[in-house]
C-alpha cells in the first residue's frame, strides 16, 4: 500500500488553513528528528489510525501468508491453483458511506482513500489480494523525464471517470524534432522525504510499519511515443521512416539505461515488490544475493514492459522495434512481466527472446488456444478476462463463468500456470455488486 507522489502534502498553506478552521488546539505537533516539526490535524490522525488499525488486524490474519505462499508457487511455475486479482477499478462508480472521505489534509486524504479502498475490497471482493502490514511512503524523487510535454485533446463520456479519450498532436515530424529528447536526470529531495516519513510515523506507528519507497520502474517505449505522436502517426512512421524511428527509440533506450544507473547509484529504487502490473510479485528468487535494503538494485526487482500499440504489427516489426530495444533493459532486472492489452499469442517466439520473462499477458483479444500452446509450462499465463462482461446493460453470471472456465480448460490442456487478472474496468454501470459476483465466480472456477 502507498500514497501517490506528486501532491503538496502537509505544506504551509494546508497547515494555515487547518489552524484557522479549528484552532491551534486541534493540531498535533510532531517533532522531527532533524529539527523542525510536522503539524497534523488531530481529527485527521484519529480517522487514519482507526482505519489503519482495522487494516492491521486483517494484515495479521494467517490467510495473508497463505496467499503469499500460493503466489510464490505460481511465480515459481509450480502452481497449486490459478490465482485471481481484481484491479484498476471504476471507484468513481462505487458510492457508499464506507468510501466517503473525512480527512481535511490532502496527504491524509490520500492515505485515507487507500485504506478505505483496501477495507472495501477485503469485505466485498478480496480474491487473492494480500493485505500487507506496512505502508509505502514514496521518496521525493524528481525525474526530469525526456523533456517532452504531451499536447492533446480529450473527451469524456462520464465526467466522474478518469478514463477519457485522447487525440494526440504529433511532435516528431522532422530530424530536428529528435533533438527534443533529453536524458532523464534523477534527484532526491531528502528533506521532503524526511517530512513525509515523519508524518507517516505520526499516523501509523504502532499499527502499520512505515517503509520508505523508491521508484518502481515501468519503462515503456511505445506508450510514451503514442502520446508524443499519436498511434496512427507512429505506425505510419514505422513503415515510411524506419531509420527515423530507430533513432528515436535508441535515444529513449539510452535515456532509460542512464536513468536506471542514477537510481541505483543514489539508492532510489524501491524494495522487492508485492505487486507487478496488478498481479502478485511474491517470489523466493528475489531479491538477488548481495541485496541491501538501503540500496536496491535492478536485479532485485521485477520490471514490466509492453508495446500495446504494436497489437497489429508483424512479429518481425515487433522484434525489430520492441524486443531488440527492450532486451538490454530487461536483462538488468531479476524478473519480467511482459504485455498488457496487446495480444501476444502470435508473438511468443519473439517474447521468448526478452531476458528474464516470467509472466506473459494474454489479453481479451488473444487466441487462447494458440497462446496456451506457445506458453506451455515456460511462463505464467496471465489471463486478462474481458472487463466488458461487467459493462453490459445486464450482468450475466453464466457468461462470466463460461469465459473463465474456457481459459482454465485450455491452460490445463497445455500445462500453463494460470492467473486471472481482471483490470481496465472502466465501468460497472454503477452496480458494484457486479464486482462481488465476478469475484465469487472467479474464485470458484480457480478452486479457491
Amino acid at each position: 500500500m502507498g500514497v501517490a507522489d506528486g501532491g503538496r502534502g502537509l505544506g504551509s498553506e494546508e497547515q494555515t488553513g487547518s489552524q484557522t478552521a479549528g484552532g491551534v488546539c486541534d493540531m498535533l505537533t510532531v517533532m522531527r528528528a532533524q529539527g523542525g516539526a510536522v503539524m497534523l490535524n488531530k481529527s485527521d490522525v484519529a480517522v487514519i489510525r482507526e482505519l489503519a488499525g482495522r487494516v492491521a488486524g486483517i494484515a495479521a490474519l494467517p490467510v495473508q501468508e497463505e496467499k503469499r505462499a500460493l503466489w510464490r508457487r505460481l511465480n515459481a511455475l509450480e502452481p497449486v491453483r490459478p490465482m485471481v486479482m481484481v484491479d484498476q477499478i471504476a471507484w468513481n462508480e462505487i458510492q457508499c458511506g464506507e468510501l466517503a472521505l473525512r480527512c481535511a489534509n490532502p496527504e491524509c486524504r490520500a492515505y485515507e482513500t487507500m485504506l478505505r479502498r483496501t477495507l472495501y475490497q477485503w469485505d466485498r471482493f478480496r480474491v487473492d489480494r494480500v493485505v500487507e502490514p506496512f505502508i509505502r511512503v514514496p521518496k521525493a524523487v524528481e525525474n526530469t523525464g525526456f523533456g517532452i510535454v504531451v499536447h492533446e485533446d480529450t473527451v469524456a463520456t462520464d465526467p466522474a471517470n478518469d478514463v477519457v479519450g485522447h487525440r494526440y498532436i504529433n511532435q516528431f515530424q522532422t530530424e530536428d524534432d529528435l533533438e527534443k529528447i533529453r536524458t532523464p536526470v534523477i534527484a532526491h529531495d531528502a528533506d521532503e522525504t524526511a517530512r513525509r516519513l515523519d508524518a507517516a510515523h505520526a499516523l501509523f506507528d504502532g499499527l502499520l510499519e512505515v517503509r520508505p519507497w523508491g521508484v518502481d520502474p515501468y519503462l515503456s517505449y511505445w506508450d510514451p511515443i503514442s502520446t508524443w505522436m499519436g498511434v496512427e502517426n507512429a505506425l505510419f512512421a514505422l513503415v515510411e521512416r524506419p531509420d527515423y524511428m530507430h533513432r528515436l527509440v535508441r535515444r529513449m533506450m539510452e535515456g532509460y539505461l542512464a536513468l536506471l544507473d542514477q537510481l541505483e547509484a543514489q539508492g532510489l529504487l524501491c524494495q522487492p515488490q508485492s505487486l507487478i502490473h496488478c498481479t502478485g510479485a511474491y517470489t523466493d528468487e528475489l531479491p538477488a544475493p548481495g541485496y541491501h535494503p538501503e540500496k536496491p538494485r535492478t536485479k532485485d526487482l521485477w520490471m514490466f514492459g509492453l508495446a500495446q500499440m504494436f497489437s497489429t504489427v508483424s512479429p518481425q516489426t515487433f522484434k525489430e522495434f520492441e524486443v531488440d530495444y527492450l532486451s538490454p533493459i530487461c536483462a538488468r532486472f531479476g524478473l519480467v512481466y511482459y504485455g498488457c492489452c496487446d495480444p501476444l499469442d502470435g508473438k511468443m517466439n519473439e517474447v521468448r527472446m526478452i531476458p528474464n520473462v516470467r509472466k506473459v499477458s494474454m489479453s481479451p483479444w488473444a487466441d487462447e488456444e494458440r497462446g496456451a500452446e506457445a506458453i506451455g509450462r515456460a511462463f505464467v499465463y496471465s489471463r486478462k478476462p474481458n472487463p466488458a462482461l461487467l459493462a453490459d446493460s445486464t450482468f450475466d453470471p453464466a457468461l462470466v463463468r463460461a469465459h473463465l472456465t474456457a481459459t482454465r480448460t485450455v491452460c490445463e490442456k497445455h500445462g500453463c500456470p494460470l492467473e486471472f487478472i481482471l483490470k481496465d474496468i472502466s465501468t460497472i454501470r454503477y452496480e458494484p455488486e457486479r464486482l462481488a459476483a465476478w469475484a465469487e465466480i472467479a474464485m470458484d472456477v480457480a478452486g479457491g
